[in-house]
């Protein structure tokens, strides 16, 4: 009866836990749009978002307001089926890949029964986000393809050849950090960075490599070729409107804020406070599982600003300089930095 009532209380916990990353997800997915503006406004010289609430910080809702009561279009000569898989596809992908995030330290409840702050704590954690980020191509591949239009199918395929491309540096600099962790747990990872400092710190060229190639999954600037306007009208989501439309937005600025919880748990340590021994504080098992929660989400909103500093500062590049960077740049140094950190480790374990 005992085990019973633990295995409720983790159930509940999983539940809660659930709901509560998906409702964030979404909240920071909209409220990221808004400070995406604000800092274009600012890096312009402009105001921004002020209408609507003070500071204008009630746009998100009037902008998700309009999107559910737009007319909603589906091109006659398009695939019905696969036009409405597109953009639910985008955004099931873009969300289950939190699972396997530790959000924070394991909550202990005044019965004993110790939550972890992860929805699934598996031993191929890393493996499982590479997989649902390589589902999410078919998104893009399918809403482009599925709009019977040729500028649409034209960016679907510019968008997903650019994806795959640079899925294979992402994952031969990913290689360098579990060689050094021995672990593909998420949670083995961050565990490592608390008792051996940060990776950032033993892999700043592998970080580079990820974090570029992270801007490209996301088809943010200077990688959006699938969305270059000049070229492809409004690219691969053209046909799209209503919540469709919005659907794949909010996919792109939850894959942000995915990706940038994922570089903060390989490279930042995820929920660690830097240069504090949490223990000798004494507090509460709740109070340091919302302090670490605080700290990682520091973390990823220091990542989301580099983002958007990025896209107003950078030019879009031409697609064969994508190429060119992917295959041409960021291969070779992917695989020359994992060989090093073979070599090094090799080296130091003799």
């Amino acid at each position: 009866m005992y085990l019973l009532t633990i295995d409720l209380w983790m159930l509940l916990g999983k539940a809660i836990l659930i709901v509560a990353i998906i409702g964030l997800s979404f909240f920071i997915a909209m409220y990221t749009t808004y400070a995406e503006r604000k800092v274009a406004a600012f890096m312009q010289d402009r105001l921004g978002p002020n209408r609507a609430g003070p500071f204008g910080i009630l746009q998100p809702l009037a902008d998700g307001g309009k999107l559910f009561f737009k007319e909603e279009i589906i091109p006659l000569t398009s695939n019905k089926f696969l036009f409405l898989l597109g953009p639910a596809l985008a955004m099931i992908t873009a969300l289950v890949t939190s699972s396997v995030i530790p959000w924070a330290a394991p909550f202990q409840m005044g019965n004993g029964t110790v939550i972890p702050m992860q929805v699934a704590d598996v031993d191929m954690g890393i493996l499982i986000v590479f997989a649902i980020v390589s589902i999410g191509v078919y998104g893009i591949m399918i809403g482009g393809w599925a709009s019977n239009n040729k500028f649409s199918l034209l960016a679907a395929i510019r968008g997903a050849s650019q994806m795959i491309s640079y899925e294979l540096p992402m994952g031969l600099a990913l290689i360098a950090v579990l060689l050094m962790t021995g672990s593909l747990k998420m949670s083995a990872i961050v565990g490592y960075q608390m008792e051996h400092g940060w990776n950032i710190i033993y892999q700043p060229l592998g970080f580079i490599i990820f974090f570029v190639c992270a801007l490209a999954e996301c088809n943010r600037t200077p990688f959006d070729l699938a969305e270059a306007e000049n070229e492809l009208n409004f690219g691969y989501h053209q046909e799209y409107s209503s919540m469709k439309l919005g659907f794949y937005l909010f996919a792109e600025y939850i894959n942000m804020f995915i990706s940038s919880a994922v570089m903060a748990t390989i490279y930042l340590g995820g929920y660690d406070i830097p240069f504090v021994n949490e223990a000798s504080w004494g507090l509460s098992p709740f109070w340091m599982s919302f302090i670490s929660f605080g700290v990682l989400m520091a973390k990823i909103s220091f990542f989301l600003f580099v983002f958007l500093w990025i896209r107003w500062t950078i030019p879009r590049f031409r697609y064969d300089q994508l190429m060119n960077l992917g295959w041409k740049k960021l291969v070779p140094l992917a695989l020359v930095n994992m060989l090093i950190t073979a070599a090094v480790i090799l080296y130091l374990n003799k």
